[in-house]
């Protein structure tokens, strides 16, 4: 029998880590978070919302300029909060603009054009996830304010009372927690659990397949975002590029962030708060399963055993940060697929490995319809380096920032994100607002 190095408990810590964070979420999570704040606001005033005003940190301001908001054709932060406030269903979660109708497109258009919206920097906002909203009814306005995670909320005001605050002894980080938690697990003890956990303890996982894999369908149906996976797609008919497994991958992953970023109003299944991520840890490993005809039971040990890699990585990670977290979900997917290819957890590790050494410090730069580029990056170094991996070979630890070890590693790959690309982040966001100040001048 197989020596573990897990206990029971530790397997249940795992579960429950995973369905908190691997949810389903309609849009973009930095723009769905204001709608959120909105909508919630909203349920505290006596009448219909005449105008709103929101403020955001500097990283979710960058993460939702460049976004469609679902439902909407719209893009940015102003979309979303007035959304929120006219039709947001603030049960919702995630999935708060789920209600979005074409009248109602029309009235945030209405509210754009007379002003009835402004959405600002928070002056010396020290949190990289901030989103506040007020929202106003005649005499009456009542504030939301959203920290550390996408559903978070930390403080209720309706007028000058303050009807919720969350305390300070409940105010730690959730990412924060996620990390210390991680600290003492490894790896290889994921991949033990994977192997040893009864079935029915992780069949909910198939879900994320069933909705990330309706958001890919949708994605090659109709010509979405940058329609990267649809272009593909027609470009293997005229045979430009081949009809095999790589390039399935790339095209089925491609199209879920093609309609997802370009606002279609269907979910994804997130992980980590972001549903880049989740479709970045989903479709490969689906792509694969199918590919190799396996069951659901093996496809819900590979999900599974992607999206907690991809928690675990994500857990060293600032919430928001400069580099690309859809890569360190394609890690996930990796391990996913080299397990459904018969890999050990040597192979995994080796897969992992690789990919350090080869997409490490792809920057964020926002959250956009370019995202899908990323995305599709991620997947083809998941697959290069997992066929790599089963014929023995990765990126050796003398090179560059890859050690021997695959958890110093990822180490050394989350503490650039963590300090030194704090720098490249700032920058970005510098870049992105002048460009954005530049187009409003020039229209």
């Amino acid at each position: 029998m197989m020596m573990t190095t897990f206990s029971p408990q530790q397997w249940n810590d795992f579960i429950r880590i995973v369905k908190e964070e691997v949810k389903p979420a309609t849009g973009c999570t930095e723009p769905i978070a204001l709608a959120l704040a909105a909508a919630t606001a909203t349920t505290y005033l006596s009448g219909l919302p005449q105008r709103v005003e929101a403020w955001v940190s500097p990283n979710l301001m960058k993460n939702a300029m460049g976004v469609t908001v679902p439902g909407s054709g719209m893009k940015g932060l102003p979309v979303a909060a007035v959304l929120g406030a006219i039709c947001g269903d603030a049960k919702a979660g995630l999935k708060v603009l789920h209600t979005v109708t074409s009248q109602d497109v029309l009235t945030a258009q209405d509210w754009m054009r007379q002003g009835k919206v402004a959405v600002n920097l928070q002056p010396d906002c020290t949190e990289s996830l901030y989103a506040r909203a007020r929202v106003f009814f005649e005499n009456e306005h009542a504030t939301v304010t959203i920290t550390g995670d996408h559903t978070r909320i930390t403080a209720i005001e309706k007028g000058s009372e303050v009807v919720f605050k969350l305390s300070k002894g409940s105010q730690c980080d959730d990412s924060a927690s996620l990390q210390a938690y991680f600290s003492s697990v490894t790896l290889t003890q994921i991949v033990e659990c994977i192997d040893a956990v009864p079935i029915n303890d992780i069949d909910f996982i198939v879900e994320a397949a069933e909705i990330n894999n309706e958001l890919s369908l949708e994605g090659l149906r109709h010509d979405w975002g940058l329609h990267i996976g649809a272009s593909l797609m027609r470009q293997r008919s005229r045979h430009l590029i081949g009809d095999d497994i790589l390039s399935s991958i790339l095209i089925r992953t491609a199209a879920a962030s093609d309609a997802r970023m370009g606002g279609a109003a269907l979910p994804a299944m997130s992980n980590s708060g972001s549903g880049n991520q989740g479709i970045a840890a989903t479709m490969p490993v689906v792509v694969v399963a199918e590919h190799l005809g396996a069951g659901r039971e093996r496809l819900c040990r590979a999900l599974m055993l992607s999206h907690l890699t991809a928690i675990y990585i994500h857990s060293k990670l600032p919430k928001l940060s400069a580099l690309c977290a859809a890569t360190t979900a394609s890690m996930g997917a990796a391990a996913g697929m080299a397990w459904l290819l018969g890999g050990e957890s040597k192979v995994i590790l080796m897969a992992i490995n690789s990919m350090v050494g080869d997409i490490s410090g792809m920057i964020c730069d926002g959250a956009s319809n370019s995202c899908a580029m990323k995305v599709s990056t991620g997947a083809v170094s998941a697959w290069k380096a997992v066929l790599m991996a089963l014929d023995g070979t990765s990126v050796l630890g003398s090179d560059g920032i890859v050690c021997d070890n695959v958890e110093e590693s990822l180490n050394n790959l989350t503490s650039l994100a963590s300090h030194a690309m704090r720098h490249t982040d700032t920058q970005v966001i510098e870049m992105m607002l002048l460009k954005k100040h530049s187009l409003i001048s020039s229209c």
